[in-house]
């Protein structure tokens, strides 16, 4: 299956199956149907059968999903099997809390290192390094750095991303507040806490009002 067929809220239920099925497979349990992965994970059961499909097809009737090959599928979806190595720029508080972040390579992607421009946060940051970016198109090349992180100030954002599509980057994840220049051809994710926050606040507000409406 493509990866591309798959949506967030999919990606995101992936790793509590391949979890439990890495138990069940502990057990020597050959097959697993979607109705006892769906009351053992407290999920619907056709919800369960309709995330399975997208990773590996259907089951077989009245045995289900052999172990073993559906967490192989998982894996592969996830990108377990050849994790995407990745950069990221600016160490400060954001930066330092995405590198804290132990769940990013449950998702194929393993950050590499960090770089910043300030000489007083390069050091070992847990078992990663802060290097400085004069090192930074090098270490690039030099690992095949496909996806820069983001995680500087506004105002140096567009400057890093120039860095990065000069060292081979080719797909970005920007966690500063303003829009990118970027050439076609460019994978971009522009995340903003704030709006998602703000959506999050809306969802209560309005949650609040239906409560009221009902009273």
């Amino acid at each position: 299956m493509e990866k591309s067929k798959i949506t967030k809220a999919v990606l995101g239920r992936l790793p509590q199956y391949l979890a439990f099925l890495e138990d069940v497979s502990a057990q020597d349990i050959p097959f697993i149907s979607s109705t006892k992965i769906a009351k053992e994970l407290s999920l619907g059961e056709v919800q369960v059968r309709k995330d399975l499909s997208v990773v590996c097809g259907k089951g077989k009737p009245k045995l289900g999903y052999r172990t073993g090959d559906l967490i192989k599928s998982i894996e592969s979806c996830l990108g377990q099997s050849k994790l995407t190595p990745a950069v990221l720029v600016g160490a400060g508080k954001l930066g330092k809390a995405l590198l804290e972040y132990d769940e990013f390579e449950k998702y194929g992607v393993q950050i590499m290192a960090a770089f910043d421009c300030n000489e007083q946060v390069l050091k070992i940051h847990r078992s990663l390094e802060i290097l400085p970016m004069s090192q930074f198109q090098e270490f690039c090349r030099t690992h095949d750095i496909k996806i820069g992180i983001i995680t500087v100030g506004e105002g140096s954002a567009q400057a890093v991303c120039d860095q990065m599509l000069a060292s081979g980057i080719t797909a970005i994840w920007n966690f500063a507040p303003c829009k990118l220049r970027l050439p076609e051809g460019v994978l971009f994710l522009q995340e903003n806490l704030a709006v998602s926050l703000a959506y999050l606040n809306n969802q209560l507000l309005d949650q609040k009002r239906k409560e009221k409406e009902e009273i």
